[in-house]
């Protein structure tokens, strides 16, 4: 039986250079243990190998690839001190990055269909170039992954940078051929790439298994997505990275988070103690960023890992592992309410990577709009495939991009039918070619070709944004065209579109930006019909450009008519953010209160915390209450239970809370 997934980790980077003498010169097993103890640290990842190529323990694979300054037999001694202190450890090794092998192997590397080498150009520093899993680099990373399993003590394996590419070599054109695929064809490559990612998974997993079944398994491609629906098998759990000052941002993994707990692994979110990023040596982030971070994870269901990178001299800095173990003694204090937990939820919302045939390693438009408008507004909700089983779920949200093809068409009509809700927009409802809408129960048809040329693009000036009317006749801009659509008889018109003047051009422009309401009605704007409602408006890509607040309250409006007794409410600021999972016969209640801060042009950050004072929420719960505290000081809470609605007062968040909600007599 494979170890838990950790809840205070972390991930030791150890990429270093063959030009830097007295590697681990200064490594001491004992002090090394004693600082990770010190800082509450349950599990740990060491390197076997690094994207330099090298390697820190005594190999007899790749005996020739020893880091040339290698004082010791590092990873070994690493993993006895730890084990002596009770600490879990997963070696790592990376796969798809290695400079040295690029060097002495450049066949094997990702050839691109422009006809240039993927990654680093020649003259620039650097080891990113990826190698191709379909050419013989694949026997010499399954080699070395067969030693450190038959050989170290270890616990895990975290095997790095995974990524589907759309590879053009020899191997995957002869690869290609014999699936029948055809390389001149986009989708085909890049089909391709995912099918060989994901069965290099599946295949390196069911070795380890053979071998070695107690080994947790993790795989790292900087992305968690709609293609690791079919590679979960090979996982134990998806360790997730997500430095939000590292180009990931404070909405990444709230996003991936929300989607990868649906898929059946454990989830551990990876931030950093950097400022930035990875190999930002000697810099500290602040403490309430991190703690923001790590209680961001613990409030979505995840386990905690915090990225450091050792000095090469092998010695731990002593003042970022004081911070963690403050960050992490709180961690530790909250576990109980956080291990073995599932997230309740009202709304699924579906990818709109699913449109994408999981080949992107980015997160699309529309998702991270949708999230930040539900946590704001205080929501429930997973993010999901058109896998998932939406039975349980009262209201499904399908933002901007979802096309439906008939075996989604079908699941969709079939979740109404059985009293679910819709609320779509912009282009979901449509067919794969966007040319009609084919779920009728939205009650919407496409005028002439629905405005296909121009709408939902962005144009720095706004040049084709029309008008929102709500029913009190306020008019507030969309900055991007819609839908043109016509109504059922049976629809009810919730808003207008009115158009501009004129739409913007060199020909006829009025001022800075898009052309004034001319206070011509064009067609609906917001329709509902029955448990369906539809928004023409790319609302959620708008909101993740530039958040217009009508947007929200629109949405809010439509939420509240289609989901009236949701499960979460509260009175706070949308900078609230509010989760709840279950245990057992309790739910854990999650209130963060931390603001992310633009004080630089590159990332956010949290450098204060603000606190919050008499903040109620109210919750739907599933049976009677017997105890409400605040945890870990186990501290009474009152609260009123009226109707199965719990209704409680949190005195004061400084930061996070979490609320116990006890169930039974």
């Amino acid at each position: 039986m494979t170890p838990p997934a950790p809840m205070r980790q972390i991930h030791l980077d150890f990429h270093t250079s063959e030009e830097i003498a007295g590697v681990g010169a200064d490594f001491d097993g004992a002090a090394f243990a004693r600082t990770l103890s010190d800082a509450q640290v349950d599990s740990v990842i060491l390197f076997s190998r690094c994207h330099h190529g090298w390697v820190y323990y005594d190999s007899r694979v790749l005996a020739d690839r020893r880091h040339p300054h290698l004082a010791r037999n590092l990873l070994e001694e690493q993993i006895e001190a730890c084990h002596a202190a009770g600490i879990s450890v997963s070696v790592y090794t990376t796969v798809q990055w290695d400079i040295k092998v690029c060097r002495e192997h450049p066949e094997w590397r990702v050839f691109l269909p422009d006809g240039q080498l993927e990654g680093t150009p020649p003259f620039e520093a650097g080891f990113y170039r990826m190698l191709c899993l379909n050419t013989p680099f694949r026997d010499f990373i399954t080699a070395q992954i067969r030693e450190l399993i038959e050989t170290l003590p270890l616990d895990g394996l975290y095997l790095d940078f995974i990524r589907p590419y759309s590879c053009v070599c020899q191997y995957c054109l002869r690869g290609m051929a014999e699936r029948g695929l055809d390389p001149e064809n986009a989708d085909h490559r890049a089909d391709f790439g995912v099918a060989t990612a994901n069965e290099f998974e599946l295949e390196t997993s069911a070795m380890i298994r053979s071998i070695r079944p107690d080994c947790a398994i993790t795989y790292n491609g900087g992305h968690i997505g709609i293609r690791h629906r079919d590679a979960a098998p090979a996982y134990d759990r998806f360790e997730m990275e997500t430095l939000p000052s590292g180009g990931w941002g404070y909405l990444y993994f709230p996003v991936t988070g929300r989607y990868a707990r649906t898929l059946g692994p454990a989830v551990v979110g990876t931030t950093g103690k950097f400022h930035t990023t990875w190999g930002d040596f000697h810099s500290l982030k602040s403490r309430p960023a991190l703690e923001y971070e790590c209680f961001r994870m613990l409030s979505l269901g995840a386990g905690c890992s915090i990225g450091d990178q050792l000095h090469p001299r092998g010695v731990l800095d002593a003042e970022a592992y004081a911070m963690i173990g403050e960050v992490y003694g709180r961690v530790k204090a909250l576990e109980p309410w956080c291990r073995d937990v599932r997230a309740v939820t009202d709304i699924a919302v579906v990818h709109p990577e699913l449109v994408l045939g999981g080949r992107v390693q980015e997160l699309p438009a529309g998702v991270q709009g949708v999230t930040r408008m539900l946590e704001e507004l205080g929501h429930q909700f997973d993010i999901v495939d058109d896998r998932a089983d939406l039975g349980g779920y009262r209201l499904v949200i399908l933002p901007d991009y979802i096309t439906l093809d008939q075996a989604l068409r079908d699941r969709i009509r079939r979740y109404l039918a059985g009293g679910g809700s819709i609320l779509a927009s912009f282009e979901s409802g449509l067919s794969p070619d966007k040319s009609a809408f084919v779920l009728e129960e939205l009650g919407v048809t496409m005028v002439g070709d629905g405005n296909a040329s121009v709408r939902g693009k962005a144009y720095p000036r706004n040049d084709y944004s029309d008008y929102l009317r709500d029913r009190a006749g306020a008019e507030r801009p969309t900055y991007s065209r819609g839908v043109a659509i016509a109504v059922a008889p049976d629809a009810d018109v919730l808003a207008e579109t009115v158009a501009s003047y004129f739409d913007r051009s060199w020909r006829h422009f009025t001022s800075h930006l898009q052309a004034p309401s001319s206070g011509q009605v064009t067609g609906p704007a917001i329709v509902q019909r029955g448990r369906c409602v539809y928004f023409a408006h790319p609302v959620f890509t708008q909101y993740e450009r530039n958040a217009p607040p009508w947007f929200a309250t629109q949405v809010a409006a439509a939420l509240d008519r289609l989901l009236p007794d949701r499960l979460v409410r509260h009175d706070g600021p949308s900078t609230v953010q509010v989760t709840v999972n279950a245990q057992q016969d309790r739910w854990a209640l999650h209130v963060l209160h931390y603001i992310p801060e633009r004080r630089a042009a590159e990332f956010d950050t949290v450098n204060d915390v603000i606190p919050l004072h008499d903040l109620t929420i109210q919750l739907r719960v599933p049976a009677p209450v017997r105890a409400v505290t605040l945890e870990p000081a186990a501290e009474r809470l009152p609260y009123k239970e009226t109707d199965g609605a719990l209704t409680l007062t949190l005195p004061r968040v400084d930061g996070h809370a979490l609320v116990c909600v006890q169930f039974g007599d």
